[in-house]
């Protein structure tokens, strides 16, 4: 198996440029958006509640890492998915999956093996028994509690 860390660097860059974008619950919010159609930019800034020049920047990020594609028609401008990227991002993380399913499965049968160890080991124990009850059925009754003298009342 290729260690996961073995990345070409273009790899490398492009992984970085992905896993920023998607750093951020404003661009995952627009990738899952456009995930069901494109849209203008105006439409897709509306719900997000920041200036046009602000969500022009996480539109950029998203765009440098090759997640969307614009097209201008007139003039509007379009965004839309480009899910190759986060293919590859999806591919990427796979390969750790695996490496640590690999690793858990090993350390489920190492667990499994020192527990069968243990059990052929253990010597033959009598089960403890708890101490002999009281031959008495009755309860001792609690001491009443004595209170103090009354309080002051209030004058009407």
């Amino acid at each position: 198996m290729v260690h996961p860390a073995a990345e070409a660097p273009s790899d490398t860059a492009t992984l970085d440029a992905v896993f920023a974008a998607l750093s951020d619950p404003t661009r995952r919010a627009v990738l899952e958006t456009l995930g069901e159609r494109s849209l203008s930019v105006t439409e897709l800034a509306e719900p997000h509640g920041m200036s046009l020049t602000g969500f022009m920047k996480h539109l950029r990020v998203l765009e440098g890492a090759g997640l969307i594609a614009r097209t201008k028609e007139g003039r509007v401008v379009r965004c839309a998915l480009s899910p190759q990227p986060m293919q590859e991002a999806a591919a990427w993380l796979s390969r750790y999956e695996r490496f640590w399913t690999d690793r858990l499965d090993a350390l489920a049968r190492f667990l499994y093996h020192q527990e069968e160890t243990e059990w052929q080991t253990l010597p033959t124990q009598e089960p403890r028994r708890s101490a002999p009850r009281s031959p008495s059925a009755g309860t001792t009754a609690s001491r009443p509690t004595r209170s103090g003298a009354r309080g002051p009342t209030r004058k009407r």
